[in-house]
């Protein structure tokens, strides 16, 4: 058996590895980067439970097997001889050792992903089950009149015709509030992908510390949060948005040596007709199942 056969075996077999960790990663690797999302389901039709359907696991699990199995078929003696070759040397040994951990570790990592994906979505169900018992509110939704991102004032009229989620959060906010905004921009996002643009919610959140989320302030703060075209921050005077969060009955204490605001998280479920339907603590499939029922 020659050697350059024999290396050319062996350079196909770390190829097919290689490709293979990649694609492992595409499909599982945690990441809420909307390119990769859309990659995932393009090419594993990964949806919101995070994980690839059956036809999804076929491709993941098989196209490697399939492409192995060609291998051997191909090049199997070559193989089997420069694996026994490398063997023999002990930089070899270590050589193959360290591709026997890692395949261990992936194995582990993407057991460990799968299984946590689960108990999500799993959790997921249970808080949509939940939001059955939710009572229907049914009452007038609270004047609005606070400047958004783009310097136009936002009244409930320019919301009419199709349903909103109002949330509360502020920049400087490390723990609630990126939960909350991020879970209801879900909950846009998955009725989006499920009924299309027309039926899917606006999205506005109000500001709880108007005294440095200053209406000048807001593009930035639209660009962290990620909000979409049709999603609005809003802001303004001090007293104007403190008026605000007294109509909309949030809860809230401000620290006025730090700035910060303790607050618990909420979304308002608004209808098409700009009544609120359903008061909310979050989570992207609970709202989603509220949605619903309007």
């Amino acid at each position: 058996m020659s050697a350059r056969r024999e290396a050319a075996a062996l350079a196909a077999l770390a190829f097919l590895g290689g490709v293979t960790s990649l694609w492992w990663a595409l499909a599982l690797w945690p990441s809420e980067d909307e390119w990769l999302l859309r990659a995932r389901f393009v090419c594993f039709n990964v949806g919101a439970s995070g994980l690839p359907d059956a036809a999804g696991w076929l491709l993941l699990v098989g196209q490697p097997i399939g492409m192995f199995a060609a291998l051997m078929a191909i090049s199997g003696p070559a193989l089997r001889a420069g694996l026994a070759r490398l063997a023999g040397f002990a930089w070899g040994k270590a050589v193959l050792g360290a591709c026997g951990l890692a395949l261990v570790l992936g194995l582990a990592a993407a057991g460990a992903r799968v299984t946590s994906t689960r108990d999500d979505a799993g959790a997921f169900a249970a808080q949509a089950m939940t939001a059955q018992t939710y009572p229907r509110l049914d009452r007038n939704a609270p004047a609005l009149g606070l400047l958004d991102q783009r310097g136009e004032r936002l009244d409930l009229a320019r919301l009419a015709g199709r349903p909103a989620l109002v949330t509360f959060a502020f920049a400087h906010c490390e723990a609630v509030c990126p939960a909350v905004v991020r879970q209801t921009l879900d909950a846009q996002r998955i009725v989006r992908e499920r009924v299309g643009d027309a039926h899917a919610p606006s999205v506005v959140v109000v500001t709880l510390d108007p005294w440095r989320d200053t209406p000048s302030r807001l593009p930035a703060l639209a660009t962290d949060f990620s909000l979409a075209e049709d999603g609005f921050v809003l802001s303004g005077p001090v007293d104007e948005v403190n008026a605000l969060l007294d109509r909309w009955k949030v809860a809230r204490g401000r620290d006025p040596r730090t700035g910060d605001v303790a607050h618990p998280p909420l979304v308002y479920v608004l209808d098409a007709e700009g009544r609120i339907a359903f008061a909310s603590t979050g989570g992207a499939e609970v709202l989603v199942e509220l949605l619903g029922r309007i």
